[in-house]
């Protein structure tokens, strides 16, 4: 990237966008979050992410290793042995991510309060004169 073009996330064509759709994604949080633990083989991981679909964890994960995130160290063995682990890029947004997704844990009934306060208002709102 040159000097004159800083990234910034807010400007439309900023490349960042697409690399914060990928750790920010779905089943990208998960996956980083789960590789912060340990690493996993694909079907651990499968097993570990639940409702992941194989297409949609094959996916994230190439899309991750190719950012950089994510390691895959494919041992010459049979059966063949693939292993999936954070590199230091991968751990750095993972621990990021990681507490976005506790924060929201921890504060979930707050959401739902504000979504019930919401609802009602709504409901007063839209009824006829």
């Amino acid at each position: 990237m040159s000097v004159s073009k800083v990234p910034d996330v807010n400007r439309q064509m900023c490349p960042s966008r697409l690399v914060l759709e990928h750790v920010t994604s779905r089943w990208g949080v998960l996956v980083l979050a789960a590789l912060l633990e340990r690493s996993y083989r694909f079907s651990e991981l499968r097993r570990e992410v639940g409702g992941v679909s194989e297409k949609m964890l094959a996916q994230t994960l190439q899309t991750l290793e190719r950012d950089g995130f994510v390691h895959r160290d494919a041992k010459p063995v049979i059966p063949p042995r693939v292993d999936y682990t954070l590199t230091e890029l991968g751990r750095e947004a993972a621990e990021q991510v990681w507490g976005l997704a506790r924060w929201t844990e921890r504060r979930l009934d707050a959401v739902h309060a504000a979504r019930e306060t919401y609802d009602a208002r709504k409901a007063t709102q839209d009824q006829p004169g």
